[in-house]
């Protein structure tokens, strides 16, 4: 039986125009290739939520209106590294609130990484990590009686199609509790000498991080991909506010996986879409949030408004 991961690939690949899912890019190399594209000059978002985390938390926590008397959940959807969230756990332990952090992400090897630091640097911080994909989780959520607080932050809801997100949205009101909170990060839609800089690094960071995916299926699925015959191409439309990431065939060749019969054809030119990212403004989200019992309570802003830390509420 083929894994889900090869039943992922060939399909994108059978897919015109081609596509392959932005969620395997995270294997250890990917996931060390991402931390340090979160520290590149051009990569403002990391900087931009991280500054609202460390000079906002506690006007975050006020808008959340927690009782300190009673028990919730803290509840990240795709932790990553846990930085950001760092920041916020250290002023919600610093004022004494009664909460267990539960940290979910599809890369096991960075919820290890997490749980390692965070037990290092916050020794009595109640930790289970849970690994699995935003979906997934949403049944799981959705049987947890106690009172929560979904962490979804670096704008990853721009990571889904349209469609995708607001299904995403939907499923997750379903699954809270009236009275649950959701901070909900997201990248706000700015120019094109902005934003695009940000997908093309000048140190090629984003580029490897992209091709590494490539060699992830080489490595995992016995695939023939020439890596050096593939580049990446970022775009970005002011207008949309979304922003599209490309592996793109410098000539025409052929790529085959070991032990199929099917041969993946590659026209010079040809693009592979591998990450869409959506910019949002308060009227996008609004509008994604019209068919959920989810409601805008409040926005937090960095400095220079280039990323808002939205507080949603289930009504």
């Amino acid at each position: 039986m083929k894994s889900q991961f090869r039943l992922d690939i060939e399909n994108g690949l059978k897919n015109s125009p081609k596509t392959l899912p932005s969620k395997y890019f995270y294997d250890a190399i990917g996931d060390a290739l991402f931390v340090k594209i979160m520290h590149l000059p051009e990569y403002y978002l990391t900087r931009a939520e991280f500054e609202i985390f460390s000079t906002k938390s506690k006007n975050i926590i006020s808008k959340l209106e927690i009782n300190k008397d009673q028990p919730f959940d803290l509840i990240e959807l795709g932790a990553g590294d846990g930085k950001k969230t760092k920041a916020f756990l250290k002023v919600l332990l610093d004022e004494d609130y009664n909460f267990k952090y539960l940290p979910i992400d599809i890369s096991q090897n960075a919820l290890d990484d997490l749980e390692q630091s965070i037990h290092k640097e916050f020794s009595k911080l109640n930790i289970e990590t849970i690994q699995g994909n935003y979906f997934g989780v949403l049944n799981d959520i959705k049987t947890n009686t106690t009172p929560k607080v979904i962490m979804f932050l670096g704008s990853n809801l721009g990571n889904l199609q349209d469609h995708e997100a607001q299904d995403f949205l939907i499923k997750l009101s379903n699954a809270l509790q009236v009275g649950d909170k959701v901070i909900m990060g997201l990248d706000t839609i700015k120019p094109k000498d902005v934003v695009l800089p940000a997908y093309n690094d000048s140190q090629g960071v984003t580029k490897a991080f992209n091709l590494n995916l490539l060699n992830r299926i080489n490595n995992e699925l016995e695939a023939d991909f020439e890596i050096e015959n593939f580049d990446h191409s970022p775009e970005y439309n002011e207008e949309t506010g979304i922003a599209k990431s490309y592996l793109v065939s410098k000539e025409d060749q052929e790529v085959t996986f070991n032990g199929d019969n099917i041969i993946f054809k590659f026209q010079k030119g040809e693009k592979i879409l591998t990450e869409i990212s959506r910019k949002y403004n308060d009227e996008i989200l609004n509008s994604f949030l019209n068919n959920t019992k989810l409601k805008q309570i409040s926005k937090i802003s960095d400095s220079k408004n280039y990323f808002n830390s939205y507080i949603l509420e289930r009504v």
